[in-house]
């Protein structure tokens, strides 16, 4: 069986017939609008009287065929400009547009419904730094029998050159050409599904990246004058024709793609928030009235914890930062930066994360000079949270990319594993972590200007100046540079490999502990609550919740230096208990009521 799925888009190039196309682009700021296709002569479009800064053609051109807008624009003058809702490039972003036929590609498990959001386990991922779609695609069966059930791809828009993270994309309907065609990309997603795995894609929506971006020339309402973000100028979500392009692209993902969700990056960014739970309801609308049983599920990453995103049913969770930084500080110790704000009581803030999702949820940030940050969380589900050790971020974002594998005893990593994978809350691996990669992910651009690479160099070395380990400035020097295609060679992670002598891969380890989720944590996650969580000592914890099914999952972490007692109604209690993990040792400490050094420990308890 296979079936075809195409979202038609109310701009942009839409094929109306075997040879037929029709244009339409949003350009209020534009006194004259004509499409260019390749060798052939501008033919002007007709600017629409009843949508005033509308204009729009129909002529003779199949799909394949490349164009471009020649525009006479306000601010400067003539232009010859790519679609902003381009469906592929042919080439980078500066080059022509292609007009595409999405019903080419045939489906081949048009079944697939998605899965349910509690039994995900994610698996992040950047598409270039695997090789592109088609070589992610070949690695689905080894992530699929791992026991991950969702992939989610850093962002995948055109963005200049052929190397970038994805949050400098411009032409936000267009896969990356460097990555592969529309056709691969929606193949990759087939094929995840023909495995049970659900495909999420990383969509920004806050900024445009620094180059390639024509829109403010011909579209000057789309951006804002009064307001900026750490990326450059806000885009003006106040204005309609703004809401709905970005509305349309996340349904076009959704829809066209059938990619399972999406994730929003740094949502607190986007200057109307109230556009949030309005795209999420018009999210899910749309698709259940295309397809009723189909699930699909929408994600933050929101600084500000915004836990009220989270309780009308508009979003399905929140990248839980709060519990990433607290377990970072642990492992490692560091305190610079944001992480001044976990350095004191972190068994506490940890605990608090684990019973009620956000540490911090209206008290005081350090970092941030006093300012109050978060919103109460604690009557949340635990699978609200998205739980990482690492992501793209928190490691790319270092100045030299280091993986907690660099940073951390790897006897306290292991612990902080099971933790994650045990955790009610839902847990992300970001790429290699399944085999304890030690590559680092650095931050890695490719941008044709010169100057604007030597303006993401030296931000980069100013980001780290007053960083410790920085003072003396000759080391700035030594941060990798962005734009050198080394970066990115550094960044590629080695292919999984044998583990030291004597030792289970550790592919194995996570593959026992996402049996364990799957057999026991998942079948009990809804309807799951905590019940407490408190400090066992000064790198430990104690977190219970009741299951779905009335049963009592108890979790305890130390990682600290040094064994911690146990309460003796802890103990009790574990003797009544099915042990589902217990890192090396933990099980011989039990017996003189301690929690071994380095270890975690997950019982789990008959219903009452």
């Amino acid at each position: 069986m296979t079936a075809h799925y195409a979202y038609r888009l109310p701009f942009g190039a839409t094929c109306i017939g075997p040879d037929r196309t029709r244009f339409r682009l949003w350009a209020p700021s534009a006194s004259a609008v004509a499409v260019e296709l390749e060798d052939q002569e501008p033919l002007p479009m007709t600017p629409e009287a009843a949508h005033p800064g509308w204009f729009e053609a129909e002529l003779m051109c199949a799909a394949g065929s490349a164009y471009r807008y020649r525009l006479q624009s306000d601010r400067d003058g003539e232009l010859l400009v790519p679609d902003p809702a381009s469906r592929a490039q042919r080439g980078d972003i500066h080059d022509a547009s292609l007009v595409v036929e999405p019903n080419r590609y045939q489906w081949l498990h048009p079944e697939w419904q998605g899965r349910p959001w509690h039994e995900t386990v994610l698996y992040e991922l950047h598409v270039g730094a695997l090789g592109g779609f088609a070589a992610v695609a070949q690695r689905l069966p080894r992530l699929a029998r791992l026991g991950i059930t969702a992939i989610e791809l850093m962002p995948v828009a055109e963005f200049p050159g052929p190397r970038n993270w994805g949050y400098d994309g411009v032409l936000p309907f267009a896969p990356d050409a460097a990555y592969g065609t529309p056709e691969q990309l929606k193949a990759l997603i087939d094929s995840a599904h023909g495995l049970g795995l659900m495909v999420l894609l990383d969509v920004v929506y806050n900024h445009f990246g620094p180059d390639g971006n024509y829109l403010g020339s011909y579209a000057a309402p789309f951006f804002r004058n009064d307001q900026s973000t750490r990326w450059g100028r806000a885009i003006d979500f106040r204005v309609h024709e703004v809401r709905e392009f970005f509305i349309e692209n996340a349904l076009y993902w959704l829809q066209e793609y059938r990619f399972d969700g999406l994730r929003l990056a740094a949502a607190d960014a986007i200057g109307e928030q109230d556009w949030l739970p309005e795209l999420a309801l018009r999210l899910r609308a749309a698709v259940a009235a295309e397809q009723p049983q189909r699930q699909i599920h929408l994600i933050l990453e929101h600084e500000g914890n915004a836990a009220h995103l989270l309780t009308a049913g508009a979003f399905d969770a929140q990248w839980n930062d709060d519990g990433h930084h607290v377990l970072h500080v642990l492992l490692t110790g560091e305190q610079h930066a944001y992480y001044v704000d976990y350095a004191e009581q972190p068994a506490q803030k940890l605990a608090r994360c684990l019973a009620e999702g956000f540490a911090y949820q209206g008290e005081a940030s350090a970092f941030r000079q006093g300012q109050a940050r978060g919103e109460p969380s604690a009557g949340l589900a635990p699978t609200a949270f998205v739980l990482f050790l690492q992501n793209h971020d928190q490691i790319g974002n270092r100045a030299f990319g280091e993986r907690l594998t660099m940073l951390a005893d790897p006897r306290a990593l292991h612990a902080a594993q099971a933790l994650l994978l045990l955790s009610p809350q839902i847990p992300l691996l970001f790429m290699g972590e399944e085999v304890d990669a030690s590559q680092p992910f650095l931050y890695f651009t490719s941008h044709a200007d010169a100057a604007l690479a030597e303006a993401v160099r030296s931000g980069r070395r100013r980001q780290f100046a007053d960083f410790p380990g920085f003072a003396d400035a000759a080391r700035l020097t030594l941060i990798p540079d962005p734009n050198a295609a080394a970066t990115f060679a550094r960044s590629i992670p080695a292919a999984p490999t044998a583990a030291a002598a004597g030792a289970a891969p550790l592919d194995e380890m996570l593959a026992e502990l996402l049996a364990i989720r799957h057999a026991h944590i998942i079948p009990r996650l809804q309807h799951a609550h905590a019940l407490d969580a408190q400090a066992i000592g000064p790198a430990a914890v104690a977190a219970r919740w009741r299951m779905g099914d009335d049963t009592e999952l108890l979790l305890m972490l130390n990682l600290g230096l040094q064994p911690v007692a146990i309460a003796l109604d802890a103990l009790l209690r574990l003797a009544e208990a099915d042990v589902l993990f217990a890192s090396p040792g933990a099980v011989d400490t039990l017996a003189h009521g301690k929690l071994a050094a380095y270890s975690m420990l997950a019982l789990l308890e008959p219903a009452p």
